[in-house]
């Protein structure tokens, strides 16, 4: 199991190329940084207590500059969001984003999506949160056509354009796999649907280890091969034991945690001892 970086990138937090730096130089899999492009004021539904207790959420920077910086200083560390919002975003300029960064990555890209926390995250921008489902899948397959096609076109019911020309092609042949975190049934039939991996956030260990289940049992009535899914797990506990767990349940990468409000020495002294966990690990 490989063991990745989570770093919010808050005004304050060390920068996100520095740490993709330090966790390079420790030997991690890859560095995952979060999105939310706004921060309505009045949340109905309100944020879940990670990004609500610190107020993060309206401080954090767009991931594909952030990234696209990382890149620009390491060599092999794999560079993802965690997650886009892909909603919010015009589908044909993602597109373009992604494949940039996978070039200027040298394929090092893993693309993780999702919706968003709250129905604040879509309706927002004036979209329909009741289609936001229809509009996610719409537009992973739209991206596919741009990245492996010269002249591109999709009709959707709500995605829709004639052949258009977009270069440059993602590095990856395929382009970036694409990660969808969500944690529920429905959405890992979304995985085996038009994903190719599932990224679940902060389930407990029972969740995870039925959850695992039923993707490969979907998987599997798909006729795709369920151990080509990868798992990666977000915010695991940085535990040994709980790790090993995690890993005997399957799980492909496990993605732990930086805080914003650690200082320099604090980051690196953090990273250390997740670097001497995952050596114990094995």
């Amino acid at each position: 199991m490989q063991i990745g970086i989570f770093a919010p990138t808050a005004e304050r937090a060390v920068p996100a190329h520095e740490v993709a730096l330090a966790a390079e130089q420790r030997g991690f899999d890859s560095l995952w940084v979060p999105e939310h492009p706004h921060t309505p004021v009045d949340r109905r539904l309100g944020l879940p207590p990670s990004l609500a207790a610190s107020e993060e959420a309206p401080q954090l920077h767009d991931p594909f500059v952030l990234l696209a910086a990382a890149a620009a200083v390491t060599r092999s560390i794999r560079l993802a969001t965690g997650v886009c919002i892909v909603v919010d975003h015009d589908p044909i300029v993602l597109a373009k984003q992604v494949a940039s960064l996978d070039v200027l990555s040298r394929g090092r890209f893993l693309f993780g999506i999702g919706t968003g926390w709250t129905r604040e995250d879509t309706d927002a921008p004036g979209a329909d949160s009741s289609t936001r489902w229809r509009v996610l899948r719409e537009c992973v397959e739209a991206m596919r056509e741009i990245w492996q096609h010269d002249a591109a076109d999709y009709h959707g019911s709500l995605v829709d354009f004639d052949p258009i020309w977009s270069w440059p092609k993602p590095t990856q042949r395929k382009g970036p796999p694409v990660l969808l975190g969500s944690a529920s049934a429905v959405s890992r039939q979304r995985v085996v649907d038009y994903c190719d991996g599932w990224l679940p956030v902060g389930v407990d260990l029972a969740e995870l280890a039925s959850g695992i289940e039923d993707l490969h049992m979907r998987a599997v009535a798909a006729e795709r091969d369920p151990h080509a899914l990868e798992i990666s797990l977000l915010w695991p506990r940085p535990n040994l034991d709980h790790l090993k767990r995690v890993r005997d349940l399957g799980v492909h990468r496990a993605v732990l945690a930086v805080s914003a409000d650690e200082t320099r020495d604090q980051l690196l002294e953090r990273l250390d001892r997740y670097r001497d966990l995952a050596i114990d690990l094995g």
